[in-house]
């Protein structure tokens, strides 16, 4: 177990120095910040100072050197858009992002696994070729487009939900949720929904497809001739290696709902930071959109890992093959 956690570690220490690196790229050939601070009509004695306090003249290692000691502490510089310190701005915007993707999830979730489970055991009802045509939808439509017929329909049509911002947030020491009020949560139900579709959709086909896998395995056909319940063998034997490669898939897309709010926040106004990132890029906000991508990386590093080490959990048959190994 512990040689298990070792490599997972190094390898995710490989993967964040890669990303890292192409972070830094960005402040190496895309704009030029100090052009950005100080305007095209600066001097050159100007320029060259600035150029010195940035530790711009120092040779590419020690630049690079310099940008991984300040990301380990969570430092990115200064904001070329907005004049502020880039960490503060991220902590600002991390609790919407957050709130928002953990929100989609649940409802993927809660919903998704039932779902599968209930398709894949009435596979030939009316309802579940409903819930399979819905979930095809689902899975074809763009975010975009799904936000923006919830839109026309809960705020325009019916006028029974917002359609933008994050409404009325308690501050809880240095973190911010709307899950406290009601404004927040009629705020944020059009747009979790929106977020949530695909990855409901696709949980369900995948639920359901593993499912049937499983139903048709012969160790379930063993529990049926010891005479079990139907209720013992879909819950207590199927339905639990079903969930093994659930797991996986469920964990890789909550780092895809973080990373890829992008565009449900921009429909929605969220003020988050796939907002922010947007904004970003338009103005070439370079120290962002370096935080932005580690930031984001890192997510994905630490929620790989976590699934690594559930899936070793979960499944027995990972534990026996190491023992055997050794």
């Amino acid at each position: 177990m512990l040689a298990f956690v070792l490599r997972r570690l190094i390898q995710a220490v490989v993967v964040m120095l890669t990303v890292a690196f192409i972070a830094f790229m960005l402040f190496q050939y895309v704009g030029d910040p100090v052009t950005n601070l100080l305007g095209q009509d600066a001097t050159v004695e100007q320029r060259q100072q600035l150029r010195a306090d940035l530790g711009l003249d120092q040779p590419f290692v020690v630049q690079f050197a310099r940008f991984v000691g300040n990301a380990v502490q969570g430092e990115f510089g200064l904001s070329l858009r907005q004049g502020r310190r880039v960490s503060a701005l991220i902590v600002e915007r991390f609790p919407a992002t957050i709130e928002l993707a953990v929100s989609a999830a649940v409802i993927a979730l809660v919903m998704g696994v039932p779902l599968g489970v209930y398709t894949a055991l009435r596979r030939g009802s009316f309802g579940s070729q409903l819930w399979m045509t819905l979930s095809l939808v689902g899975v074809s439509l763009p975010t975009f487009l799904i936000g923006i017929l919830l839109i026309l329909l809960f705020a325009v049509v019916f006028k029974l939900l917002p359609s933008f911002g994050r409404g009325d947030v308690v501050s809880l020491g240095g973190w911010t949720t709307g899950l406290l009020t009601v404004d927040g949560w009629k705020h944020l139900v059009l747009p979790a929904i929106t977020l949530s579709v695909f990855q409901l959709a696709l949980i369900l086909r995948l639920v359901r497809a593993e499912m049937l896998e499983v139903l048709r395995t012969d160790y379930i056909k063993f529990a049926r001739a010891r005479g079990l319940s139907d209720r013992a063998v879909y819950f207590g034997h199927a339905l639990k290696n079903t969930l093994v490669p659930v797991i996986t898939i469920t964990g890789l897309q909550l780092g895809q709902l973080i990373a890829f709010a992008i565009i449900t926040e921009t429909v929605f106004q969220w003020p988050g930071m796939g907002l922010l990132f947007i904004q970003a890029v338009q103005f070439a906000d370079i120290p962002v959109m370096a935080a932005y991508l580690c930031l984001i990386a890192a997510i994905f590093v630490v929620i790989n890992l976590s699934v690594d080490l559930l899936y070793f959990a979960v499944d027995p048959r990972l534990r026996i093959e190491r023992q055997a190994a050794h």
